[in-house]
Order: C-alpha cells, then sequence, then structure tokens
C-alpha cells in the first residue's frame, strides 16, 4: 500500500508533523547561528532599552526614541522576559511560536475554506513550513510571520462575517489593530483586498452590510492602534509623535520610492522563496488543471487574497523578500487545494536541484579541508552538503517508489534549510556574532570610561552586552573635536581592510560583516580615522 497523505482524512497527523518540523527547524537556528546584526540586534536591543527604562510605551534605541517600528514585539519579549528573567533564547523563541500559531490557523482556514476536504488543513500546513522563505523568517526576529499571524486572524474574520456572523468583523477589527501595533498600517494592504473582492468571491453579500461591517472593523482597528499610539506619543515628544503619527505612512512611501526596484523584481526569486514547490513541474500542471476544472470559493478567496497584495508590492519600489511572508498561507492553501488528487509522485526536478546545491556546497568546503580525519573530527561544511545530496536522492527514489510528493517535497524543503544553516554556521559565527564585542563594551562602561563608536550605531551591542548607557554616535566632522575632548575614550572602530587587524593594538578586535571592529582608545582611534579606514 502506498504511504499516501489522503489516508489521513482530518489532516492532523500532517499539522502535528509541521509543528515537529517547526521546532526542529527552530532547534538548527539556535545553533547554527547566533543574533545577528543589523535587523535582529537592533529590535532585541529596543526591547532592552524599553525594559532598562521600565517604559512599555515608547521603544528606544541607543537613548532616544525608536520610531520606525510599533512595540507589540518588544512586548512579546517583555513578557517572556517577566517569567523567565532577562536573556537571550526567549526573543529567538518568539517568532516560532507566531509561526506554530499561523501553522494552526492555517490549518484551521482549510478546513473552513473546503469543508468536504478536511485533509487539506494538514497538507496546507506542511506546504507551509517547508517554503523556504517562511522557514527562514519563522526562526528570525523580524516582523513579518507575527504580521502573517494577525492576517491569518483577519481572514478566518472575513469568512465568519462572509458567512453572517458578525463577530468576524470584530475579529478583522482586532486583527488590523494588533497587525498596526506589529509592523504598522501594512496591515491594511494585506487585509483590505480580500474585502473589496469579496463579492467575486462569496457571490451574493449584501453590498451595504458588507462594506458597512468592513468600515465599522477599520474603525475598531484604528481605535486598538490608537490605544498606544496617543500616549505614546505624548510620552515620546514632539518628534516621535510626528514620526509616528506621520512618518510611518507617507514618510516611509518617500523613502521607499528613493531605493527604485523594477516592477518585476520579485519574479525571477519566485522560485528560491517558494522552493520546493513551484519547481514541480507537477504543482504547475495541477493548477492548470484545477483552472480547466473551475474554481470554487476556496480557490477564489486565496487567489483575491494573493494576487492583488502581490501586484501592490511589485508596484512599491522599495521591495525585499520578507513583504511577501503574510502571503504564504495563502499560497500554501491554494497549493493544498490544487494537489488533491495530484497522483504524480515524482519529483525528479526539485531533487536534482537540492543534490546541486549540495554538490555545490561540498565543493566549496573541499578546499577548508586539510583531511579525512579532520572532516570527521571537527565536522566542517562539507558534511551538510553531502547529506543534502542523499537526501534528495533518497526523496527522488521514494518518489519512484510511491512515497507522497507533498511528504517528499515537505522533507526536502525542511531538510535542504536546515542543512545550508549548518553549511554556513562556521562562515556566518566569526563575522555575525558581536557578543564578544558587546561584553568588551560593557567591561569599559562599567569602570566609568566612556564608548563611542565611529560609524552610523544601530545598537547592535546594546542587549549582548546588557549594556545601561548609550554609546556615542560619531560620524563625519564629529569625529575629531570629540577625540581630542576625550582622550581617555574608547571607540568602536569600523576596518574594510582585515589584513591590518594583527597589527592593531586594541582593548578587543573581531571580525564584523565582511571586514573588522576593534575597540581602540582615543589615540589609537584618531589615527586609524586619520588613515581613512573605515
Amino acid at each position: 500500500m502506498n504511504p499516501q497523505l489522503h489516508a489521513e482524512p482530518s489532516g492532523r497527523n500532517l499539522l502535528l508533523l509541521s509543528l515537529f518540523f517547526l521546532v526542529a527547524l527552530t532547534a538548527v537556528a539556535l545553533l547554527a547561528r547566533p543574533l545577528t546584526p543589523i535587523d535582529e540586534t537592533r529590535y532585541v536591543s529596543a526591547a532592552w532599552e524599553m525594559w532598562l527604562r521600565g517604559d512599555f510605551l515608547v521603544p528606544y534605541k541607543n537613548g532616544e526614541p525608536y520610531s520606525h517600528k510599533p512595540p507589540f514585539m518588544f512586548w512579546m519579549f517583555h513578557a517572556g522576559w517577566a517569567l523567565f528573567g532577562v536573556n537571550d533564547w526567549w526573543p529567538r523563541l518568539v517568532l516560532p511560536l507566531f509561526s506554530a500559531a499561523s501553522l494552526i490557523l492555517t490549518y484551521l482556514l482549510a478546513r473552513r475554506l473546503w469543508p468536504t476536504h478536511p485533509g487539506l488543513g494538514g497538507q496546507a500546513s506542511l506546504v507551509l513550513v517547508s517554503a523556504l522563505l517562511w522557514i527562514f523568517f519563522s526562526t528570525t526576529i523580524m516582523f513579518d510571520v507575527m504580521l502573517a499571524f494577525w492576517v491569518l486572524l483577519g481572514m478566518h474574520g472575513v469568512l465568519a462575517a462572509a458567512d453572517g456572523k458578525r463577530r468576524g468583523f470584530v475579529m478583522l477589527g482586532i486583527a488590523i489593530g494588533l497587525g498596526v501595533l506589529t509592523k504598522g498600517p501594512v496591515i491594511l494592504l494585506n487585509l483590505l483586498p480580500i474585502t473589496v473582492l469579496a463579492p467575486w468571491w462569496n457571490p451574493g453579500l449584501k453590498w451595504a452590510r458588507w462594506f458597512g461591517g468592513v468600515g465599522l472593523a477599520i474603525l475598531l482597528g484604528a481605535a486598538i492602534a490608537l490605544a498606544w499610539a496617543l500616549p505614546a506619543g505624548m510620552a515620546g515628544g514632539e518628534a516621535y509623535r510626528n514620526a509616528i503619527f506621520w512618518g510611518q505612512t507617507a514618510d516611509r512611501m518617500v523613502e521607499s520610492f528613493a531605493h527604485r526596484r523594477p516592477v518585476w523584481w520579485y519574479v525571477p526569486l519566485l522560485p528560491v522563496l517558494l522552493f520546493p514547490w513551484i519547481v514541480w513541474p507537477g504543482w504547475w500542471r495541477s493548477l492548470a488543471q484545477h483552472r480547466r476544472e473551475g474554481l470554487d470559493r476556496g480557490t477564489r478567496f486565496c487567489l483575491a487574497w494573493m494576487l492583488p497584495v502581490f501586484i501592490a508590492f511589485s508596484f512599491i519600489s522599495g521591495k525585499q523578500p520578507h513583504y511577501l511572508v503574510p502571503l504564504f498561507p495563502a499560497f500554501a492553501l491554494l497549493t493544498a487545494r490544487v494537489l488533491t488528487h495530484r497522483l504524480d509522485s515524482r519529483v525528479g526536478l526539485p531533487a536534482l536541484l537540492a543534490a546541486a546545491l549540495g554538490g555545490a556546497l561540498m565543493l566549496a568546503a573541499g578546499g577548508q579541508i586539510a583531511s579525512l580525519r579532520d572532516q570527521v573530527a571537527a565536522l566542517p561544511p562539507m558534511w551538510p552538503g553531502a547529506v543534502l545530496v542523499l537526501l534528495a536522492l533518497g526523496v527522488w527514489q521514494g518518489g519512484r517508489r510511491g512515497v507522497s510528493p507533498m511528504l517528499s517535497l515537505a522533507v526536502l524543503g525542511v531538510g535542504m534549510l536546515a542543512l545550508v544553516q549548518f553549511a554556513a554556521m562556521r562562515s556566518i559565527e566569526p563575522l555575525y556574532d558581536v557578543k564578544p564585542m558587546a561584553l568588551a563594551i560593557k567591561q569599559v562602561q562599567d569602570a566609568g570610561i566612556p564608548v563611542a563608536n565611529a560609524a552610523k550605531y544601530h545598537a547592535q551591542y546594546q542587549f549582548l552586552g546588557r549594556l545601561n548607557m548609550p554609546l556615542v554616535e560619531l560620524r563625519g566632522a564629529e569625529l575629531a573635536p570629540w577625540l581630542a575632548a576625550h582622550s581617555h575614550a574608547y571607540v568602536v572602530v569600523y576596518l574594510k581592510d582585515t589584513q591590518r587587524l594583527a597589527g592593531i593594538d586594541a582593548r578587543h578586535k573581531q571580525l564584523y560583516r565582511g571586514g573588522a571592529a576593534v575597540l581602540v582608545d582615543a589615540k589609537t582611534a584618531a589615527s586609524l580615522l586619520a588613515a581613512h579606514v573605515e
């Protein structure tokens, strides 16, 4: 008997499998990656400064109000610190927990969209947890998976409201409000198109009642957001108040269009972002077949959720891959639906691409390995490539033996990201683990000596060093006068030429993001900076 996924009608086993994969990937991320600058360390440092001040209204970065992000994720960090004490590991578990909740909401949403196909929920959660972009950002301290959770909650509200349940509009309003508190007004771009297109995916709606309810949901969301923004604006001062009420919208759009990327920029990235699903020819054949058979309500719902937002983000010039994360549940639901009756179990092309990547990793590592003995004893980066090749071969062979293509592709996606992280681990840690520098700065500050940062400072050392004082940010013409007036101070200086690192007398020095960072006294800093070292 072939182990087809459809043998388990409720899909709960696949949901549990997807949660297990998420736990495994979280463990890999904790082992293979430190908290990395600039984004992860900056966000945890903002939460640390709020905690240090006892101010839970206004986020701070290096002693100044931080208006770029709302505080909801920081509050989640505080909740764990209140329970477990301040630690490094809790902030790294918050996003996986929201990812787990999103898998459950995706499972439940599939059951609401296709009640006659209850197994689709488990399949959709399995697709979601194995898509590379979703996996990566589920274990990274960024806002997008958390935002996706509120989008999913809003989609449940939209469906409930379309079915005539008034509480659906309340759910939508809560999702809008908490989404704004998570990442600002972008939640509206993710939720409003599905409501505008409701007459297409759910014919028979009474327009006046529907759009009146949506309007009330927006007002409820605005009230939730303002419950924080009004007192925070008063507490943070005029500049902060202007930033959160204006800078989160118009200023962000201006900045976005200042860094133009073409309309088609996302398209060539999709095979990577949606690997392994979108590169499987069987997925495309199933999609074409499903279209010929006619689009049901659930399929229309997914398309109305996904396509308008993707088009909108394509026309916004300031594109980033993670902006698409809240669309991934829609893709997972659509994939589960179109593959409902897929019997073709061969997944040759994704397995071939994964094997090619594994071979490339092995070749890249080959020049770094002195002997087989060293390879076995130290496990340098060749072994993940070899395991990935074996995994790809196993998936290909499993397809020939009738193993479900959905299960095969999920294992391939999860395994590939885990192994790539292990392969990159020894390269990432020396360049991105800034905790040693942060602790060195802490020692200097504890001795009562001021520390400056000779570049734009992203607060990357504040949390990891548990610093109680900000660093002095020095740039351009500020540098020389400050160094002359503070001869006893220490300065973090950034070097592009790492070959000079050995000859510098420094309190601490380390590689940093392709260059190096050194903690030196003011005199040494002045000489380095005079030589135009950045």
